[in-house]
């Protein structure tokens, strides 16, 4: 792979194996994609069978459904196949801009297929940057109301962006979650700061510990890494009402969405 020689695996750099490792699980995810799209043209041209194995293609792609053989080597995603395809698309393009350009000054957490991988490199180049255990490692969080095209790279940690929350929305003005609009479900909220840190956690009055996950299902099953399928990790934002105010509305940061509109 071209990308590992020009991001070798280094000691001070964990996002160079972060980076390596999502190319080659979207380069699987795309290989299936391309290999069952030109087997389902040349069976509908007459020029091979149809297989017990494409058919299930059709029917879902007829019915505008995400194939199981496409799913079982995607990320998780609840959206239709017309979205789903837009989704794959803009990821792609991310992780070129990455490879092209070099690393982003804002990260894309809904782009990647494993963001608890990018997490612990995040937490591993702090701790080695620093020589502590990696484990004493923590991130505090703070929103960023400017846009990721504008940012530069911090000091530490890493700015990401991308995020939707649910059952409540985030209010500019009073920089702190706030009541969701009239019919609004859903709204995207600005860059956070992952700022790693070794000092113990402070004071946690005037917060919400909103949990993030990669779907709107909010649920998943544990895997041989220890790490759910869904579930990402708690991030800490101000909040003017009391944490049983959100959770009583169930609130919750979503990487994506069910389909591409708020």
């Amino acid at each position: 792979m071209a990308a590992s020689v020009k991001f070798p695996i280094s000691y001070l750099e964990s996002m160079h194996t972060v980076l390596t490792q999502e190319l080659r699980r979207y380069n699987t995810l795309l290989v299936t994609v391309a290999a069952s799209l030109t087997s389902l043209t040349q069976a509908l041209q007459g020029l091979i069978s149809m297989s017990s194995e494409l058919e299930p293609v059709i029917d879902a792609i007829f019915d505008g459904r995400v194939p199981e053989m496409w799913s079982r080597r995607s990320y998780p995603s609840k959206k239709p196949l017309g979205h789903w395809v837009t989704d794959l698309l803009q990821r792609v393009e991310f992780f070129r801009r990455w490879t092209v350009h070099g690393q982003p000054a804002c990260y894309w957490l809904s782009g990647f297929f494993f963001p608890q991988g990018f997490l612990t490199g995040t937490s591993q180049n702090y701790a080695r940057r620093h020589k502590l255990a990696i484990d004493l490692v923590r991130f505090d969080f703070e929103v960023v109301q400017r846009s990721p095209t504008v940012l530069d790279t911090p000091s530490e940690g890493c700015y990401v962006h991308g995020l939707f929350i649910e059952g409540c929305r985030w209010d500019q003005q009073a920089a702190a979650l706030g009541e969701s609009l009239p019919k609004q479900l859903c709204s995207e909220i600005p860059v956070v700061w992952l700022k790693p840190t070794a000092a113990p956690p402070g004071p946690t009055a005037g917060t919400y510990n909103a949990p993030t996950y990669k779907t709107t299902a909010r649920r998943g099953t544990l895997t041989t890494t220890g790490h759910s399928t869904n579930f990402v990790l708690f991030i800490r934002l101000p909040s003017r009402h009391p944490e049983a105010h959100w959770l009583k509305r169930g609130v919750a940061l979503i990487c994506s969405l069910d389909d591409l509109n708020l």
